[in-house]
């Protein structure tokens, strides 16, 4: 028996379970007793008006049952997970519906075969006992260029159909308008996904199997197969590759889209991509969108139509008009629709606030000094070293953190990089640390940043042009160990990079009483300190940064932060030699 890998109490209660905690949450909806059905609390409200009825299988939430309210469905039939639902609580939603006071019972039903006949069947008895009765069929998936029999699925696009249907209903339009409108938006409405990953049923094995670095095209909500497997590349040319298919004109489900057309936009996550991800996705569908000359009035992105936990996600492109945008506007309580702005998307100034001075730019009218090119030297082997160090790093901070010190370390040793091939690099000690300060903040990101940028900008005052002695250096150098201690609330004994600094700081506090010629005798004392302090950490029990949230046991390395401390006074201490 393989390992649970589902949250859930058990395979048999689910379903029953989730619809249970759905209701639970929002008061406008509740459950029809006996069957697997989620429908509006104020039916009252239905009178005299066409009700809303669609449902499918389980593992699409929070389709269906969460697009419940006013303004959407009227209620909701769930089946087993990625199964239809039975014809008899279909048939108890529509008489339910029905004896309420509605004037009659709009179904909306998924391209699926068990569903277009569990749905039918419920239709036809209905009608038998006297209720009038009709079904829009949902078929707008673009994947497949030659369409069989079995025709189009239905896909994400369902959900636009529930909101425009629900806007028309609720102001009391009749129930052949609503069809007639509604068949009219299918043939201007297109939905591709695409998958990194497969899915589950729960108790089952994965619906597919797709090796790591492939994604999938084409497939269906139930983990169906799809029309081409590729190796996964950048989120801008997969977004690309979905619209060129879903526009293709030589395909039989062609959505024809032409510069100047107006479209509303559902990004979906199918279940398993992260908030980050989907934020990326969306920005390159309106960007792609925008490419071909056309307008995007709304956009939508979040999860609307899942396959459980499968790591993909949906495009949805709906061609709008003025009448269809305004219906889309209308509110609703339905609690899976999203709080979305009525603003067009394309055309609006997104970026309002002008973008801060670089923290480098005003440096060109330094002048250089004395000790220009001492500096230039260090800070080009200080880089050297992390980029050199930034899988190391990385390793070291999986095992207490997430994984990228040495990435963060490399990007600042990049950005000074960067920067000094531009720039000269100013005579005064105080103002070169200044703009590393700034450097870091900007680029480093992170505590880590915070952490560098506040010693930088702490002990920056403490050495000018005309005060850069011994004295100046160790004042200034305890100057930033304390502003971090301060502002970070570590100490040394707390298994960070304190632990790696203190030590060196202390010995460097030496300086002042060294002979002449005797300087870097006391940097190297101060190197084997910090190369000593960050060696000590790993038996140290974190008390300080994410580390302190692992048991003590499962951290047995050095703490990342202060080996990348003693890597830069080791690099600072090589430079200097070298230039002695």
């Amino acid at each position: 028996m393989s390992p649970q890998r589902k949250l859930i109490n058990s395979v048999d209660n689910c379903v029953d379970e989730a619809l249970c905690g759905l209701v639970r949450s929002s008061a406008d909806l509740c459950m029809l007793q006996g069957h697997r059905v989620v429908i509006r609390s104020d039916l009252e409200h239905l009178r005299g008006k066409v009700a809303l009825l669609s449902g499918g299988g389980s593992g699409h939430e929070p389709a269906h049952g969460a697009g419940g309210g006013a303004g959407l469905l009227s209620a909701a039939v769930a089946g087993g997970v990625f199964a239809s639902p039975p014809p008899a609580s279909i048939l108890a939603a529509i008489m339910t519906l029905h004896q309420a006071g509605s004037s009659a019972v709009l179904l909306i039903v998924k391209n699926y075969t068990g569903d277009r006949l569990n749905f039918g069947l419920a239709a036809e008895q209905a009608r038998n006992r006297g209720v009038v009765v009709d079904m829009v069929i949902v078929a707008e998936d673009c994947a497949f260029d030659t369409i069989s029999k079995a025709g189009r699925r239905g896909l994400c696009g369902t959900i636009f159909i529930h909101k425009l249907a629900g806007a028309m209903a609720d102001r009391g339009c009749s129930l052949d308008q609503i069809v007639v409108k509604m068949t009219q938006v299918l043939k201007a409405m297109g939905t591709l996904g695409v998958s990194l990953s497969p899915c589950s049923v729960p108790g089952c094995r994965p619906t597919f199997e797709l090796p790591p670095g492939e994604m999938e095209l084409g497939l269906g909500i139930h983990g169906e197969p799809g029309i081409k497997r590729s190796t996964v590349t950048s989120a801008d040319e997969v977004v690309r590759m979905m619209i060129a298919h879903m526009t293709n004109p030589d395909s039989q489900a062609c959505l024809p889209l032409n510069p100047g057309d107006s479209v509303v936009v559902c990004v979906n996550n199918l279940g398993g991509l992260s908030c980050l991800e989907m934020a990326v996705v969306t920005r390159a569908a309106v960007m792609c969108l925008e490419s071909r000359g056309l307008m995007v009035v709304r956009v939508m992105s979040g999860s609307f139509m899942t396959s459980l936990e499968m790591a993909g996600m949906s495009l949805t492109l709906m061609v709008a008009d003025e009448h269809i945008l305004e219906l889309f506007d209308v509110k609703t309580i339905a609690p899976a629709w999203p709080n979305l702005s009525r603003v067009c998307v394309s055309g609006r100034d997104y970026i309002t606030v002008p973008p801060p001075t670089g923290p480098g730019a005003k440096d060109d009218t330094h002048c250089e000094g004395p000790l220009s090119t001492v500096m230039r030297k260090s800070l080009e082997h200080v880089c050297f070293t992390l980029l050199n160090k930034q899988e190391e790093l990385n390793s070291l901070d999986r095992a207490a953190g997430d994984g990228d010190c040495g990435n963060t370390h490399a990007q600042a040793a990049t950005a000074i990089q960067e920067w000094l091939q531009s720039h000269v690099v100013p005579g005064c000690p105080g103002k070169l640390l200044s703009v590393l300060a700034g450097l870091v903040q900007e680029k480093m990101g992170g505590s880590s940043g915070a952490l560098y940028s506040l010693f930088l900008t702490a002990a920056a005052s403490h050495v000018t042009e005309g005060q850069s002695n011994a004295a100046a250096w160790t004042a200034a150098l305890h100057a930033g160990t304390e502003a971090m201690r301060r502002y970070g609330g570590a100490d040394p004994g707390d298994r960070t990079m304190l632990d790696a600094l203190c030590p060196a700081v202390d010995e460097f506090m030496k300086l002042n009483l060294a002979p002449p010629g005797g300087k870097l005798v006391a940097l190297q004392a101060a190197v084997q300190k910090a190369a000593a302090g960050a060696e000590s950490t790993r038996y140290l029990t974190a008390r300080a940064g994410r580390a302190s949230y692992i048991p003590a046991e499962r951290v047995t390395l050095p703490d990342p932060g202060a080996v990348a401390v003693a890597a830069i006074f080791g690099a600072v201490l090589e430079s200097l030699q070298g230039q002695d």
